[in-house]
Formats: C-alpha cells, structure tokens, sequence
C-alpha cells in the first residue's frame, strides 16, 4: 500500500480581510501526481507554499511526510524538492557554483554534473545564471530540485518557456521518476501538461475548493454542471476547464486606439 506523504485538511489562510485559502483539503501518496488548477488568485500558490512550510495556516492541518511543514521545515526540506518559476539566486553566481552550493545542503546529492549534460546545460556552466535565458533559467530550476534526490516534488509551472523538444522530454522524464515513487504536486496553467502527468486534480476558484479527484471524476464534475447542449464527448481537459472556468472580458479596440 502506498504511503502518504501530504495530507492537508480543511486548509484556511488569509491576507488582512482577504481569505485566500477556504476549507481546501487533499493528500498526495509516494507516486502519485496532484495538479493544481485554477485562475490566477484562486489560491493554488497560497495552498502549495502552505505545504512547503512558507506560510503558516490560520487554520487546519497540514503534514508533510507527518510532520508539520511551518514548525519542522528544515527536516521534511531534506526530502522535498521545491521547482519555483521565478527564483532569486545570489549576483554573479555562475551555473556550477548554485549546483555545488545545492549539492552542499545534502548528504547524498544526486550527480550534478550529469544532470546539467541532460538538461542541456552544461555547455553553460561557466556561465553567470543571471545571463541564462529564460528558458535555461527553468531547466536549472528543474535541476536544482532535483539535486537532493527528493521522496517529494512540488513544481510551480514546470515547463514554462522551454522550447517544444524539452518540454516533451521533461515530461517524458517526470512520468519515469513518479514511477519511483515520487510524490509531485504541480501547479500548472498547461492543461495538457495536466492531461499527461497528473492521477488527481485540486480545482480552486476564489480560494474555495471546488473539485478534488481523478481526472475522469473532474469530467463527470464538468458535465454536471453544465447544460446537456453544451457538453462534448472526448474533449480535452483544457477545454473541460474552460467549460466551468469564469470567464474574462477580453480586450477591446477601443482600448487600444
């Protein structure tokens, strides 16, 4: 039987008299893959950071391999990997010198030097991170958390910017560590990204928990809740999510002229 690794219940957190987390609960076991989707402010990044031990709850329970993130931080750190979209790394730091600074925070460090050959950065090693392109930033992102040979992965965006070849591969190469048994929550605007990685889905609208199960679960959520003339058979998950996704205004012309 697999073991669990996350569990959060009834998860609440706000900002002043914003409440950006409401009564969010999941759990995530060894191997398994949970996808967080949702608008930009429906609370999926205050949700993750809550797990990853950077924001304390106003309420609920959160643990991570059973420990509470915000009070154990420096111990579950030590089996989770974190994979951030923007990171802030120290001025003038070169590529080899944020790996081996990584590899330092462990006692048994993944092989760095062989991951920057199949990242396809190690002919920039030398070079300072600051100058990478934006592209190459994510790809050392994606190492980085990597490098403590994590039992957890929690990716914000994972292949954001990457050029269509490495994208297929990094996700290729996600499904052969989840068969490992790592545990992975992903936030992610890419729904086919979803499609092809995740075994459950945590849909937030406006901080509120609005769907948590398999994929063909959030299907059957969709159908029932949408009239019988709108449904479509076989459709992808992005446009299952765009069926039930509140919808934005558009620009206008007049805006612009």
């Amino acid at each position: 039987m697999s073991q669990e690794i996350v569990r959060v219940e009834n998860l609440n957190l706000s900002y002043k008299s914003l409440h950006a987390v409401c009564n969010v609960s999941f759990s995530v076991k060894e191997g398994e893959i949970l996808a967080v989707i949702g608008q930009n402010g429906s609370g999926k990044t205050s949700s993750v950071e809550c797990v990853e031990g950077l924001r304390k709850p106003d309420g609920g329970l959160v643990r991570v391999f059973g420990k509470d993130p915000w009070i154990c931080r420096s111990e579950v750190y030590k089996e989770m990997g974190v994979q951030l979209q923007e990171s802030e790394y120290p001025p003038k730091i070169r590529v080899e010198e944020q790996c081996r600074l990584f590899a330092g925070f462990y006692e048994r460090p993944a092989d760095w030097n062989l991951l920057l050959k199949q990242m396809g950065l190690d002919e920039k090693r030398k070079r300072q991170v600051s100058k990478l392109s934006g592209g190459e930033k994510q790809r050392l992102s994606i190492l980085l958390s990597l490098i403590g040979r994590p039992k957890l992965l929690v990716l914000d965006e994972l292949t954001t910017g990457l050029d269509p070849e490495v994208r297929q591969n990094i996700l290729v190469s996600f499904e052969k560590i989840r068969k490992d048994g790592v545990a992975m929550i992903m936030v992610s605007h890419y729904l086919d990204e979803v499609e092809a990685l995740a075994d459950k889905i945590l849909y937030l609208e406006k901080g509120k928990q609005r769907f948590y199960g398999t994929k063909r679960g959030f299907r059957e959520y969709v159908k029932s809740r949408i009239p019988r003339e709108e449904w479509e058979e076989n459709c992808s998950l992005e446009k299952l999510y765009l069926m039930i996704a509140p919808k934005t205004a558009g620009l206008t012309m007049e805006g612009i002229y």
